[in-house]
């Protein structure tokens, strides 16, 4: 499967929330609301989730084999790489959120 991921908006000055991606399936399926996260182990992608009625956070799509889930992680952490690099470099780098292409 081809998984391309795109950097929509990125979160640099404080949360555990560091970006948030959408992913494109073999450029035939989209998924938004892609979050990368900052937890006690590093980033970690998190896949778009809804609220239960009991109150517990539950994932509506995710990757259900541990190849296509590292395949995910892959994609989206070097996107995510090469949006700060952009970022970085870009004339109007003024810090704060800031949304990408």
């Amino acid at each position: 499967m081809k998984i391309k991921a795109e950097i929509k908006k990125l979160f640099p000055d404080g949360g555990k929330v560091k970006a948030a991606a959408s992913l494109t399936l073999d450029g035939v399926f989209v998924v938004r609301n892609v979050r990368l996260v900052k937890g006690s182990k590093g980033l970690f992608v998190s896949m778009p989730s809804h609220k239960n009625a009991a109150g517990e956070f539950k994932d509506i799509c995710f990757p259900i084999n541990s190849t296509t889930r590292a395949q995910i992680q892959s994609e989206v952490l070097a996107a995510y790489e090469q949006a700060l690099q952009e970022q970085e470099n870009s004339p109007d780098n003024e810090g704060g959120e800031q949304e990408t292409a």
